[in-house]
């Protein structure tokens, strides 16, 4: 096993250590979401926290991780009356990314269980994760039949295996860690909702504390060994620190203030349900306890707000997560005021004892005392704001022009961007057939999870038994297997897997025309609206999206396909538009784009959506070649629609012409809005139906 890198010799990321620390003094925290761009160190983070986790006493010999002091009476090792007790250093179980599902819950053999009436169980990482740390890398591309089952677990505190009447039970209660880039896609609300406190982290733009980050890392892979030895005391003094912690969490006081505190802040941020709350809760007390006190003040609350609340509070996918830090402080502040008394004439101090150790301003915010300089401390108060002086208004300078964004103008004849109509609901778009892509919710596939459909010989392990097919397939060579009795002789050769037929997600592609005949800003407004209301709709159909664009002489793939609909949504609403309208280029951008997703992901079916009005200019014979561009779609098979942008009292039809070279169908942008989806999804299936694919 390789030497891992030390918690105590990362180099800032003051909220993720923060984070991960508070959880490892309480596990009823409920781990931690780390959100950032790639090579921040939230990988490197969690491997290391591992190491400063207390041994865990464990019953000698049970695969599960019994507590002595409280077996599991259910556990499939037990019963544990007269087994030995044990410690081992605690766990940190990864999670792939690719994992099936026999490989998290266990593996049940089912052979075994019908033919010989036993339970041969094989226990799956939540079973290894038990009382330990289960870490999932890219946990927002997590398949959504991995994502139900840790959810379950994750609830009930207990993992259930069956298989067709079969069951087996086992506790499953582990720290959740997940790590993430946002650019690669959301998390489902119901999961994200699941952690107990989510960290923003990025790489630090100060020179001195990169080359300090560089420098460190270098060092360790030369000296794996002898790095770690170099930090093995500062390691060995924050294990200290985490168990004294764990010891005086239970003396920890929540006071009545510090309640009103928390649920008045949960409230003022609008979030859903009541887990805020009791999360907040959990993560001031354990503040506290990481402070050496007994008592939760004001700065508690505060700091667990930033943690707790930011990944609650998102109205919709497109909204960013955050917290709006004077609001937060206007609510404590006001929550703090109703609950203190008026005080008496002629006291001195009307804040009750707002020193070091009060309740006030400067009463320490779960801030320790300092172990040396590079012992994780919790962030002040004023972490992630910016304290430089403001200037007087009466002194202030005269604002400087604005820098030009990238929605501002940038050549002749092009204009700046417009921001999106608002988006609205839309109907179901389905590609029409029956795929075998990636679980998802918009068009039929073949997958692992839905009705069942029939049955087929397995390949490889078998997941999902079709009982009726295998006492179908078994019972005519019961005689000649030497059946004497009740019991069903079964051999592998019988066992049938079940087919069943789900949901699956799309790769839905915008080709969006940006050309001048597009630039009217009323109508450009309305086409962002109805094509982010589509990407709104991607989302929560688990689809991934793409984002083409063509103006002027050339075509450019402004979002390479990917599960991340807010970064679509951002490109899409700092698309500027002007110049020619290169619609060949367009669509062969866009053909290009799906050969190559095709190599990567020859499962998920693709959907193109074209918007524009139909124009083609510039180059030679701009409208032939844009014809022969859309046949190539045609001869695929791909299912596609033309949003027609076309405004006017005379029409030219030529979105309706480019539809039907693409093989697909055409709706106007007016039809676009509300019930007129429904028409088109009707028209989309129609005109691409599997008889004229197969044309």
């Amino acid at each position: 096993m390789s030497t891992p890198y030390p918690f105590t010799a990362l180099v800032g990321q003051d909220d993720l250590r923060l984070a991960l620390l508070l959880n490892a003094v309480s596990p009823a925290v409920g781990g931690v979401l780390v959100r950032g761009e790639k090579g921040t160190a939230k990988s490197t983070a969690v491997r290391a926290l591992s190491a400063l986790l207390p041994e865990v006493p464990v019953v000698a010999g049970c695969r599960f991780s019994c507590d002595p002091a409280a077996a599991d009476p259910d556990c499939p090792d037990g019963p544990h009356e007269s087994a030995g007790a044990t410690a081992r250093p605690a766990r940190m179980v990864e999670l792939p990314v690719g994992a099936s599902e026999d490989r998290l819950v266990g593996a049940l053999d089912i052979e075994r269980a019908l033919a010989e009436g036993v339970k041969a169980f094989e226990p799956g990482l939540l079973a290894d994760a038990h009382r330990g740390i289960l870490y999932v890398d890219e946990v927002n591309l997590l398949h959504d039949h991995l994502v139900d089952l840790l959810l379950d677990a994750a609830a009930m505190g207990a993992s259930y295996v069956e298989r067709e009447g079969v069951s087996v039970r086992h506790a499953a209660r582990f720290l959740l860690v997940g790590t993430m880039n946002p650019e690669e896609g959301e998390l489902r609300p119901q999961l994200l909702d699941r952690f107990g406190l989510t960290v923003e982290v990025a790489a630090s733009r100060e020179t001195d504390q990169r080359v300090e980050v560089v420098r460190r890392r270098l060092a360790y892979d030369d000296d794996p060994e002898g790095f770690a030895g170099r930090w093995s005391e500062d390691e060995s003094a924050l294990r200290d620190r985490v168990v004294a912690a764990r010891a005086l969490l239970p003396q920890v006081v929540l006071g009545d203030a510090a309640l009103r505190q928390i649920a008045a802040t949960c409230a003022a941020f609008e979030v859903d349900g009541m887990r805020a709350d009791i999360v907040m809760a959990r993560t001031a007390t354990a503040l506290a306890a990481w402070a050496g006190r007994t008592d939760v003040l004001s700065e508690d609350v505060r700091q667990a707000a930033l943690l707790a609340l930011p990944h609650r509070r998102r109205r919709n996918p497109f909204d960013a997560p955050g917290l709006d830090e004077d609001k937060l402080d206007e609510t404590l502040e006001d929550a703090r005021e109703d609950e203190e008394p008026e005080p008496p004439e002629g006291d001195d101090d009307p804040d009750g004892g707002g020193g070091p150790d009060g309740d006030g301003p400067d009463g320490g915010g779960g801030q320790p005392p300092a172990d040396g300089p590079d012992s994780p401390e919790l962030p002040s108060q004023n972490q992630g704001q910016d304290t430089r002086d403001t200037p007087d208004t009466d002194d202030a300078p005269a604002p400087e022009e604005p820098a030009p964004t990238a929605g501002a103008p940038s050549g002749p004849g092009e204009q700046q961007a417009v921001r999106a109509a608002e988006p609205f609901r839309t109907k179901m778009l389905s590609v029409p057939g029956i795929g075998e892509g990636a679980a998802g919710r918009r068009s039929r596939a073949r997958t692992e999870h839905g009705r069942t459909t029939g049955s087929r010989r397995p390949r490889g392990a078998l997941t999902k038994l079709h009982l009726a097919a295998t006492v179908q397939a078994a019972a005519p060579h019961q005689k000649a297997r030497g059946r004497s009795g009740a019991g069903l002789v079964v051999r592998r050769d019988d066992l049938r897997q079940a087919t069943r037929e789900g949901r699956e997600g799309n790769l839905v592609l915008f080709v969006v025309d940006a050309s001048g005949s597009m630039a009217a800003r009323q109508r450009m407004s309305a086409v962002k609206g109805a094509v982010l209301s589509l990407l709104l709709d991607a989302y929560q159909r688990r689809d991934k999206v793409g984002l083409v664009t063509f103006r002027g002489a050339e075509a450019e793939v402004a979002l390479p396909p990917t599960s991340s609909v807010d970064a679509a949504a951002a490109r899409l609403e700092k698309l500027p538009t002007g110049g020619r309208t290169p619609l060949a280029a367009g669509l062969l951008k866009a053909h290009d784009v799906l050969r190559v997703e095709r190599l990567r992901d020859a499962a998920r079916r693709p959907l193109v959506v074209v918007v524009t009005d139909g124009r083609a200019t510039g180059g030679v014979e701009p409208v032939a070649r844009a014809g022969r561009a859309a046949r190539l779609f045609a001869a695929d098979g791909v299912a596609s629609v033309v949003v027609d942008c076309e405004s006017g009292y005379v029409r030219l039809g030529l979105a309706g012409q480019l539809a039907g070279e693409l093989g697909g169908t055409v709706v106007t942008l007016d039809e676009l809005r509300a019930d007129s989806i429904a028409g088109l999804v009707k028209d989309v299936q129609g005109m691409n139906s599997p008889s004229r694919r197969a044309a």
